[in-house]
């Protein structure tokens, strides 16, 4: 089974599934994943940051088959889908997913308004994630690669969480990952 395959199947098993607990939001994590997308693409954002919008959260599911979800632990799943993602996607796509969680951290020390919009599921995750950034971190994360992109991420991630709304099919996001998967992978 190729990777855009494997994605499919972890929104089949994970997708309909409502967030729990404190992580509770007011979507499924398809409708989140589509909405976030659907943002990106009315930016005018670049398919591969398009792409990285609509699987910016597929590390929660490789995390749900690992291990039992807690409330009161950070799966790391910004990190977790790396190795994953790498096996089809160049870094275009894998490092504004890699780095979605540290933009949260960056924006909350950066903008003034900016916690203020989270919704309660994002404020706990961002105690569980290390907080606000410091100086060195700000400094470190702003002169990556990607990290302006992670940002556009973020930002449409804060956004996507309207019930009812919208939006292209998950096929429509299936083929685009079809078109910007790195061409080696295809036999992967």
């Amino acid at each position: 089974m190729d990777i855009v395959e494997r994605i499919e199947q972890l929104f089949v098993r994970h997708g309909h599934l409502p967030y729990e607990g404190a992580r509770r939001e007011a979507v499924s994590a398809l409708e989140h994943a589509l909405q976030c997308a659907q943002l990106a693409e009315w930016a005018n954002a670049e398919e591969p940051l398009v792409a990285a919008a609509f699987l910016h959260d597929v590390g929660h599911f490789l995390a749900a088959e690992a291990v039992a979800n807690d409330d009161h632990v950070d799966d790391r799943h910004e990190e977790l889908v790396i190795p994953f993602l790498a096996g089809g996607f160049d870094a275009a796509v894998t490092e504004p997913v890699r780095l979605h969680v540290q933009a949260k951290r960056f924006l909350v020390r950066v903008d003034e308004h900016y916690a203020r919009s989270l919704s309660p599921a994002s404020v706990h995750s961002l105690a569980l994630q290390g907080g606000p950034m410091c100086d060195e971190e700000i400094d470190r994360f702003e002169a990556l690669p990607f990290a302006r992109e992670a940002v556009m991420l973020r930002r449409w991630d804060d956004q996507a969480k309207t019930p009812g709304r919208r939006t292209p099919s998950i096929d429509w996001y299936l083929a685009l990952l079809e078109d910007v998967r790195c061409p080696l992978s295809e036999d992967a």
